[in-house]
């Protein structure tokens, strides 16, 4: 039978020791700041006299990577273990590891004169459309270049090309493609060469252009010009709501106590007896604004839903421009009022995917377009309606609003529902059905 375990006894605890913080009194502290300053003072002038020293030693020191640091440590270690216990063996590979470091840095040394170029064209492009760059390297040095590496970041990946060998003056030219399959902005550059050695112990980098940026706008589809809500300019359509002081004339009405004497029309009024004034219809400029919704979880597919709703605001924007209207757009961290359908829809390209508060993004579109004759809200299936209604009320009354249910599956439809206009989507392609039966309405 199994002898049943005594219990451990404890021995005595130790008592717990707190050491103290030491905190030095206001005086000494001072004191030891005022004497940094002062040494970190005399210092200056000869650190800028041994500038021409160091430096170089330096910028050289920067160049090792961190396999060439781990093999000059090992180098050190090495020689220092040698030396001690007359190990011969261990001081050759001291001695090794030390030459190779400065071998390499020594073949990272020498002034590259060349000329790079980057072109990316267009600047430009829609989702999937092909985007092509050019990158021109030229030799400008009397002796020959002998082959280098440059690198080329584009987007988060990094684009390698072997040069050849380049006589003084003869250009290089490298083809690459860059993808386009999602919506954003993708950096270009800036072009680097890279010398050093084979084994990649130092790695001497040199920038030489800048940071170009291809935009890749989202899909769009194209309107046909509707006035659904949408008031046209001085040039265009007038409202039927009465005013007393515009452009476009209506009738003649009899003067009412406030009216402005500049608006009488005494020919008539010699002629009635009564004094009469003009009446005028309301005119004003079309203005669109578009709220989009980038919260993930609202949407049944996720981003790619929200991506889905950016092309319906982009479709939106894109059509508005063009009937020559004013437009604006708040897509979560990205906005634009009152600018090109380019520049708009880079503004929509640079926007991020993520949570926003709805009713702030709708504040944010009423303080830049505070004269919209239209405002739309494209969300999703899973936002509450109450919610999306409460945020157009901060719109006036006089403001035609629209809230556009992007729903992937779901048939097109068009409804009123407490003085808005809920359109619901399943593609792009059923944006135009409903603006069409919309606008028929």
């Amino acid at each position: 039978m199994a002898q049943a375990q005594q219990p451990r006894r404890r021995g005595p605890s130790l008592p717990s020791i707190t050491i103290p913080r030491i905190t030095l009194p206001a005086e000494v502290s001072q004191s030891l700041t005022g004497a940094r300053r002062v040494i970190g003072d005399r210092l200056a002038p000869v650190t800028e006299r041994t500038r021409p020293w160091w430096s170089p030693v330096a910028t050289a020191l920067r160049w090792v990577s961190a396999l060439g640091w781990t093999i000059a440590g090992l180098g050190v270690l090495a020689w220092w273990l040698g030396a001690r216990y007359q190990w011969v063996e261990l001081t050759m590979v001291a001695a090794g590891c030390l030459a190779l470091v400065l071998a390499c840095v020594v073949l990272a040394q020498g002034r590259t004169r060349v000329r790079i170029e980057t072109v990316v064209d267009p600047r430009r492009v829609t989702v999937g459309d092909p985007a092509t760059g050019r990158i021109d390297i030229e030799n400008e040095g009397k002796v020959p270049l002998l082959p280098i590496v440059v690198e080329l970041p584009v987007g988060r990946s990094d684009a390698r090309f072997t040069m050849p060998s380049l006589r003084s003056g003869e250009v290089h030219e490298e083809i690459f493609v860059v993808p386009t399959q999602r919506r954003g902005v993708i950096p270009v550059g800036p072009a680097r060469t890279v010398q050093g050695d084979p084994f990649g112990l130092v790695r001497r980098v040199l920038h030489w252009t800048d940071q170009t940026e291809l935009f890749v706008h989202p899909r769009t589809i194209p309107l046909d010009s509707h006035a659904h809500g949408l008031l046209r300019d001085l040039e265009g359509q007038s409202t039927q709501d009465i005013s007393s002081s515009d452009l476009a004339f209506h009738a003649l009405r009899e003067y009412e106590p406030g009216d402005d004497l500049r608006h009488v029309h005494w020919r008539s009024s010699a002629k009635t007896g009564v004094l009469m004034v003009r009446q005028f219809l309301d005119t004003r400029r079309a203005h669109l604004a578009v709220v989009v919704d980038t919260t993930g979880w609202v949407y049944r597919d996720g981003d790619e839903g929200v991506e889905l709703a950016i092309e319906v605001a982009a479709s939106l924007i894109v059509r508005s421009i063009m009937d020559d209207q004013d437009g604006t757009v708040v897509c979560n961290d990205q906005q634009a009022s009152r600018t090109t359908a380019p520049l708009l829809l880079d503004t929509l390209s640079r926007a991020m995917v993520g949570p926003v508060d709805l009713f702030a993004s709708v504040a944010e579109a009423a303080a830049l377009a505070p004269d919209a004759s239209v405002a739309a809200v494209v969300t999703g299936s899973g936002r509450p309606f109450v919610e999306s209604q409460r945020a157009l009320g901060q719109f006036g009354p006089e403001v035609a609003r629209l809230v556009i249910v992007v729903d992937r599956g779901t048939k097109p439809s068009v409804q009123q529902v407490a003085g808005l206009t809920v359109l619901t989507i399943g593609e792009l392609v059923d944006l135009r059905r409903v603006l069409v039966s919309g606008v028929a309405a």
